[in-house]
């Protein structure tokens, strides 16, 4: 006889399959359960919008692809979150797991059914994690998405040579890690833009920028001999005329393969013969005080600059920097041009009317304006431009309203693609080293200050990067038959002891 009198828990009958939808049957479940319907109801509207489409919004992509795919999860997981705590209370610990007989039809059929469901759930999952991978790397993710955070840099994007290159293709390239780099990298700035800690202006990424051989060179070849190229330049005067003046010249770009002749021109510096490193002295690399240069032999100059504020010794401890691409080309697609040559290319465009008297002077000059937003300058713009013909010459107010109202207009546009007070970014924010003529550029290490230890000079040479074939002003023109030496329009002495930039600062004129 037992004599134990211990209570025993009664052995629970086998749960039947066909119950066990009875544990959806709580609130935690059933708020799961509704949520998943409407994230998945989102999902396929927001996928059928995003195609049919003629334009596509960032924003439908992220609801498509990644807010309501993340809500169809939450609910699925709350979903197994009430059935868990349900089953917890209603079965006995032992028998907390549920038993399969696939002899049972009732249990086979639901055995079928949500392997079936978590196949198709799984082709599905797998189709939009790609979908919503390919999306963040779209230029809309990149430069729609924080529409005030990259309005400068999608707008300026958008005007540039590289267009059609995608976003990820330069600040991301090929391969895992530096995905997931560039991940990591926009997590902190997705955070920075929803508690407005980003900076203002966005700075330009300098310092962890993949090396050019692995992004630019992918389409660019710096061995391909390109020799020389045609470059003509044109600008306006100040005067009442807007007197044209027209330089043309060839750049020696050069290039070459050390495998199968001498490198030379431009492209000399792109590590095809020679390896060049660099010291900067501050965050933008404006200041170079030391270059060191390794040829094919091993044979190394190094080259210091005279004004440099650093010693020999704080040089030799600073990073170096390899010279590459973006050394020269930093701003190949984020260009913000200057308003003196914005206002150049639409007066030779025709877009400005070149018979408006100082209109190139008067639309630089409201283009360089202090204004606080946007819509300021606008304001500022057309105020400024119909003021001043209405105030000084009132005759061609009245003969030319419509070519000073287009004139508005235009410099209007260019304002909007060129200045951005929000973010307190503009043209001289952003130097662009590409040349010499409004930044130093090439005049960092070419301004016959760096000097090595046997006294050779990084020279300031005109002739070594271009040869001038001939100048024009106005309706007068010289022919470089004998391929002068570049003159000036205002007599400044010995060139060679001064910069363009010295002057040409790409607003109001000297």
């Amino acid at each position: 006889m037992d004599t134990d009198k211990t209570p025993k828990t009664p052995p629970l009958p086998q749960e039947p399959w066909h119950r066990s939808r009875m544990l959806l049957r709580n609130p935690i479940s059933l708020a799961g359960v509704a949520l998943a319907i409407v994230s998945l109801a989102n999902i396929f509207l927001f996928v059928i919008i995003d195609e049919i489409a003629t334009k596509a919004s960032p924003y439908i992509g992220i609801l498509a692809y990644m807010v309501s795919p993340a809500f169809l999860v939450f609910g699925l997981l709350l979903m197994l979150v009430g059935v868990l705590l349900e089953r917890r209370k209603k079965v006995a610990p032992t028998a907390f797991y549920p038993r399969i007989d696939l002899n049972d039809p009732t249990q086979r059929s639901a055995v079928i059914s949500f392997g079936t469901f978590l196949v198709i759930f799984v082709m599905v999952s797998t189709a939009g994690s790609y979908k919503a991978y390919e999306f963040t790397e779209s230029v809309g993710f990149c430069g729609q998405l924080c529409h005030t955070v990259m309005s400068p840099e999608y707008t300026a994007y958008q005007l540039s040579p590289h267009a059609r290159v995608a976003c990820a293709e330069c600040h991301v390239g090929t391969g895992a890690t530096w995905f997931v780099k560039s991940k990591l990298s926009g997590s902190r700035q997705v955070f920075a833009a929803i508690f407005n800690t980003f900076p203002r202006p966005i700075p330009t990424p300098v310092h962890n920028l993949r090396p050019a051989q692995e992004t630019c060179e992918q389409c660019h070849w710096p061995k391909k001999f390109y020799g020389g190229q045609l470059k003509v330049f044109t600008h306006y005067a100040n005067d009442d005329k807007n007197t044209m003046r027209q330089i043309r010249m060839i750049i020696k770009t050069g290039g070459g393969d050390p495998a199968t002749g001498a490198p030379e021109g431009i492209h000399w510096h792109m590590n095809i013969a020679n390896k060049i490193d660099y010291v900067a002295a501050d965050d933008k690399r404006q200041i170079v005080p030391y270059v060191h240069v390794e040829d094919l032999q091993g044979r190394v100059t190094e080259y210091y600059a005279k004004d440099s504020t650093l010693s020999k010794d704080q040089i030799a401890k600073a990073p170096r920097h390899h010279m590459d691409c973006v050394d020269c080309h930093n701003r190949p697609t984020h260009i913000y041009v200057p308003p003196d040559q914005s206002v150049d290319q639409s007066l030779l465009a025709r877009r400005l009317d070149v018979s408006l008297p100082f209109i190139k002077q008067q639309a630089v000059t409201v283009l360089t304006g202090t204004y606080a937003t946007t819509d300021e300058a606008m304001h500022g713009i057309a105020s400024g431009l119909q003021g001043f013909y209405g105030s000084k010459y009132p005759d061609v107010a009245k003969a030319k309203a419509l070519e000073i109202r287009n004139a508005v207009t235009e410099v209007q546009e260019i304002f909007k693609r060129t200045t951005f007070p929000e973010m307190k970014l503009n043209w001289q924010t952003h130097p662009n080293n590409l040349g010499h003529y409004y930044y130093n550029g090439c005049f960092r290490c070419h301004d016959g200050q760096h000097v090595s230890a046997d006294g050779r000079t990084i020279s300031k040479d005109c002739n070594q990067c271009h040869t001038l074939l001939s100048e024009s002003e106005g309706a007068s023109s010289v022919a470089a038959t004998a391929l002068p030496a570049f003159k000036h329009p205002v007599d400044l002495g010995d060139l060679t002891q001064v910069s363009c930039a010295d002057c040409h600062t790409g607003g109001v004129g000297p």
